[in-house]
């Protein structure tokens, strides 16, 4: 699926662009942002990097990986966030936000939205996201950990139920 426009309440899910480099160093760059993150902080060139290889998966067929850019509601970048497919029909969900976008419920939401898109987006049964929250530094609100599973699919040659009144 190209390209990904995913909107939400407080934010928007969009693929990221060349433009972003600056503001998404402001994320990947800063000390505090990556502190629980399994990263050290990236250099600009890196973050430059990081997009390049955004723009190149986008357009892959078939795209494993969706590196998407998270987005207040007036499209300035305020994270990222990362979705890629995994073995068994499941996909691993991560995020970074700058700090002042943190305590918003705006990583629950690119959390939520990524959820209930995977399945969409990659046709995969299961999704699953886990944040380092609950650590120094980081609001208790974006303590979260979750799996969530979509209705299984009917086999091809079983017929549904038939509705009972």
């Amino acid at each position: 699926m190209y390209p990904v426009l995913i909107p939400g309440s407080t934010v928007m899910l969009r693929e990221l662009a060349e433009a972003d480099t600056v503001a998404l160093h402001k994320v990947y760059g800063n000390d505090e942002a990556t502190r629980h993150l399994s990263f050290e902080p990236r250099s600009m060139e890196q973050v430059a990097a990081i997009i390049s290889d955004a723009l190149k998966s986008a357009t892959a067929d078939p795209r494993t990986e969706y590196m998407i850019a998270v987005a207040d509601k007036d499209e300035a970048l305020a994270g990222a966030a990362r979705l890629a497919t995994g073995e068994y029909e499941s996909a691993t969900i991560g995020f970074a936000l700058r700090p002042d976008q943190w305590g918003q419920g705006k990583g629950r939401e690119t959390v939520r939205l990524l959820q209930a898109r995977a399945g969409y987006l990659r046709g995969q049964r299961e999704a699953h996201a886990r944040s380092t929250a609950g650590q120094q530094g980081q609001p208790a609100s974006s303590s979260n950990q979750v799996t969530v599973r979509s209705p299984r699919r009917r086999h091809p040659h079983r017929a549904a139920r038939p509705a009972t009144i």
